[in-house]
């Protein structure tokens, strides 16, 4: 325990980003936990697609969406997406809808936005298709 406190004396600044550090660790955590939106895994998409008739919106630009997308997904504009430009997804409101993108980061902000909208069943594929890619499930190419 000396040995703790003679570092917190000597480094206060190591000290100081330590303890934030850890802080945000702790938020982020518990902000995942209590959060309306889900992140799910590829073979979570799938159950959801297959059994509750989910919708998969990627939002990744229309080029990239079309060198290769889950079989089944709808392209939609992040653009628009992020100001909060929901129309033509309303008949999906009390679906499950998994968005994705390339990381995973773009699509949680949008998930956030849309419960705020009233979606009802917001998810959000982690990893983005990246993930999907790495899980070896299959891609579509072309519209």
């Amino acid at each position: 325990m000396e040995q703790y406190v003679a570092f917190l004396g000597n480094h206060p600044v190591l000290s100081i980003i330590w303890v934030v550090l850890a802080a945000m660790l702790v938020s982020s955590w518990f902000k995942s936990q209590f959060s309306k939106i889900r992140q799910i895994n590829p073979q979570q998409l799938t159950m959801l697609v297959n059994r509750q008739d989910g919708q998969v919106f990627d939002m990744r630009a229309a080029k990239e969406f079309n060198q290769g997308h889950i079989a089944g997904s709808e392209q939609v504009s992040a653009e628009k997406l992020k100001q909060k430009d929901f129309a033509g997804l309303e008949k999906h409101k009390s679906k499950p809808i998994i968005l994705v993108c390339n990381t995973g980061m773009t699509a949680s902000a949008v998930a956030d936005n849309m419960h705020k909208a009233g979606f009802e069943q917001v998810f959000v594929l982690s990893g983005g298709i990246g993930a999907w890619q790495s899980a070896g499930l299959p891609i579509s190419n072309g519209k």
